[in-house]
């Protein structure tokens, strides 16, 4: 069922890739309290690393676990997409004002975009037309302290709600531990994950094998990066876009004989 919104206050969705119990979330819920009306819709479990998954196989569902006012929170069974789909096609009355997904334990900075639920959720609302972003600490405890990351998500939410994004156009916002010097606008570090399976052995021998691993940073020194910018006590923000066509090797290609 619809929930009708005041519609005088900003509308905000809010969700998540770390589940509806998060600290990470839960603190955001607050911050953005003080900007507008908020709709929370986030998975009922853990669902870290799903990037834009959706479920396919299986039927969503969905409840209401707090209502207040100007708050009505939901938990759903599906990724972090299936929440933003599943808000804005049946349990919204109108397209939010702004989409916030976090705040994520650990970074999504780098190459690890691509990969994060986290960001597969602002992805999604932005798809929609939704100005979005995602806010992530860099730091993994689930009782970390999310004060000053609530203070970036507070600055970069007021900014679009007051200057919009353009179309097609997310933000990915990182923030370091501890207080930061500024925001600080970035590209996306060129690197990669290596070493990212720890193997062992199960209670009959067989072996198993653990995601893990290390960034490997191909340009510490740049100081325009995320990466940078998060080692040198910044948030960083880098602008990401849906559109993945490489249009400049359009040309060439078109020369290619297939």
């Amino acid at each position: 069922m619809k929930r009708v919104i005041n519609n005088r206050k900003p509308l905000i969705l809010v969700t998540n890739d770390d589940g509806y119990q998060a600290k990470g979330i839960v603190s955001l819920i607050e911050a953005m309290r003080e900007l507008g009306d908020v709709v929370v819709f986030a998975p009922e479990l853990h669902q870290s690393g799903m990037s834009s998954a959706i479920s396919t196989s299986q039927p969503l569902r969905s409840r209401i676990y707090r209502q207040e006012e100007g708050l009505t929170a939901y938990m759903c069974t599906g990724t972090p997409v299936d929440c933003v789909k599943l808000a804005l096609n049946k349990f919204m009355d109108r397209k939010p004002d702004l989409l916030v997904s976090g705040i994520n334990h650990g970074s999504n900075a780098g190459i690890s975009v691509i990969y994060s639920g986290t960001m597969g959720a602002a992805i999604e609302g932005c798809i929609f037309d939704v100005p979005s972003f995602g806010v992530s600490l860099c730091e993994y405890a689930h009782d970390a302290d999310f004060t000053h990351a609530c203070k970036v998500a507070l600055r970069v939410a007021k900014t679009i709600l007051d200057k919009g994004l353009p179309k097609g156009i997310c933000l990915n916002v990182n923030v370091p531990q501890g207080e930061t010097k500024g925001i600080k606008i970035t590209s996306q570090t060129h690197g990669k994950w290596v070493n990212e399976y720890f193997q062992s052995t199960d209670g009959n021998g067989r072996d198993v094998f653990w995601i893990t691993g290390n960034f490997e940073n191909w340009e510490e020194d740049n100081e325009n990066t995320d990466e940078w910018a998060l080692a040198n006590g910044y948030a960083a923000v880098v602008p990401v876009r849906i559109d993945m066509t490489a249009h400049d090797l359009i040309p060439e290609l078109k020369k290619w004989e297939f």
